[in-house]
């Protein structure tokens, strides 16, 4: 399953849901673009407002990345409590997309582009999600951009 996400964020943010939203937030994984909570992982973008990406659901880790094309690529995880994956805008935590799935664990992972494009609020950055079934919930880092543009 492959979908496309074209909606509006605010705060240089949006969110990945499996559960209950945490009532408060801080800089939980800033620096590294992805915010993890139990439930809820908060992706940090480069633009403003405008997120535009895809999301695909796999079968399994994929292991064929091409670097080059990603200016950023981080995973964490995500415990599914209510049987579905939630895509939701900042800070009206409105749904932009819900996907059916069964109730686990899950790893995602976000290959950030095109993240220099971004003047102002807006720009052409864009974001692929990977999301498979897998127990490691840590965040890791595969490959690192250092952005002075975000604030």
């Amino acid at each position: 399953m492959n979908t496309k996400l074209n909606f509006y964020t605010q705060y240089h943010q949006f969110y990945i849901a499996g559960g209950i939203s945490p009532t408060e937030l801080d800089d939980n994984g800033y620096e590294e673009q992805l915010g993890i909570y139990n439930n809820f992982l908060v992706v940090y973008t480069e633009c403003y407002g405008p997120v535009k990406g895809e999301i695909s659901i796999l079968k399994g880790r994929n292991d064929s990345i091409d670097y080059r094309l990603y200016d950023h690529i981080v995973e964490g995880g995500l415990t599914v409590t209510n049987g579905k994956i939630q895509i939701l805008d900042c800070p009206n935590d409105s749904i932009e997309l819900e996907i059916p799935v069964k109730s686990s664990t899950y790893r995602v992972r976000i290959y950030s582009s095109n993240l220099s494009s971004v003047d102002g609020d807006e720009g052409e950055d864009f974001y692929k999600i990977e999301i498979w079934e897998d127990d490691n919930l840590e965040r890791k880092v595969l490959k690192n951009y250092n952005s002075t543009l975000r604030n």
